[in-house]
């Protein structure tokens, strides 16, 4: 299955907030009583939305996805903590969560461009896996500077992470450490897990 490329409201109205796809948020209808308009969902259902809501946050394709929760799955510690590790340490994430792009896919076109350096080097993979010391910057030429200058935003980064702003430059001080807040989606990874991990029963 190929990346999304349609329309963005569509897919947040029906998971729900996604500010790594985009940062607007529609109004959901809703009846007289306020009660969203969505029949009884099945467990297989609610399973599958978690998983669609992880994929469209982060943009990765179904393969994608279905590798990084193998790799997770083999490491040590809780298998749905290590999933969501795996993810926010991508190259594109981190310029996201910097505050260098307003949403992933545009942090994603940053990267394909040879617009960032890691270490002083261009990486032009947005899955490429950040490290604890990795520092991230624009490239010298004045494009790359106004393109990462334009796109900084003013939100706050997280406690892994810190922004130079005047610099066009960000360091990665550690692994993310997993909480209810630090990735700022309302995700339950184990059912991510769950699903994947009765795909391969049947």
């Amino acid at each position: 299955m190929s990346r999304y490329r349609g329309p963005r409201f569509k897919k947040i109205r029906r998971l729900g907030a996604l500010p790594g796809l985009t940062n607007k948020s529609p109004k959901i209808e809703t009846d007289h009583i306020n009660q969203p308009r969505f029949p009884k969902k099945s467990q297989y259902c609610i399973r599958l939305e978690e998983k669609q809501k992880l994929r469209f946050h982060y943009g990765l394709t179904e393969r994608q996805l279905l590798k990084y929760v193998r790799i997770a799955g083999k490491a040590k510690g809780p298998t749905g903590q290590v999933l969501l590790q795996l993810l926010e340490m991508r190259l594109d994430n981190i310029l996201f969560r910097l505050g260098m792009a307003s949403t992933i896919p545009g942090a994603r076109q940053l990267v394909n461009h040879r617009h960032v350096l890691v270490n002083g080097r261009i990486v032009d993979i947005p899955s490429y896996r950040c490290k604890p010391r990795d520092i991230i910057t624009s490239r010298d030429e004045k494009k790359s500077r106004a393109l990462i200058q334009n796109s900084l935003v003013s939100s706050p980064v997280p406690k892994h992470l810190t922004l130079y702003r005047l610099q066009n430059k960000g360091l990665v001080n550690q692994i993310i450490d997993i909480d209810s807040k630090s990735i700022g989606l309302k995700i339950k990874e184990l059912l991510v897990v769950e699903y994947y991990s009765r795909q391969n029963k049947t």
